[in-house]
């Protein structure tokens, strides 16, 4: 447990920053699972319309250092060519 005013601080601040990654990740993966499913079900259209929303997404997360940024050059560039294949 945090001893002095300093480590009581951090420890509040480590919790709120904690509870907003969680919420921006959760976004994130939302955000993938749509276009995931657009793509599954075979709906090119939902499925770019999808892509569009999902991109700038990543982009911050990985902007904010939430994710890696190669993670989400990775996962735009599957998606993307789901998307081109269907």
């Amino acid at each position: 447990m945090a001893n002095s005013a300093q480590a009581k601080k951090r420890a509040k601040q480590a919790e709120k920053s904690r509870a907003h990654n969680t919420s921006m990740r959760s976004e994130m993966r939302t955000a993938t699972k749509k276009v995931v499913s657009a793509i599954e079900a075979g709906d090119k259209a939902q499925a770019e319309e999808a892509f569009k929303v999902a991109t700038p997404i990543l982009d911050v997360m990985a902007r904010k250092g939430i994710i890696d940024m190669n993670k989400a050059a990775r996962h735009k560039s599957r998606m993307n060519k789901h998307i081109r294949a269907m």
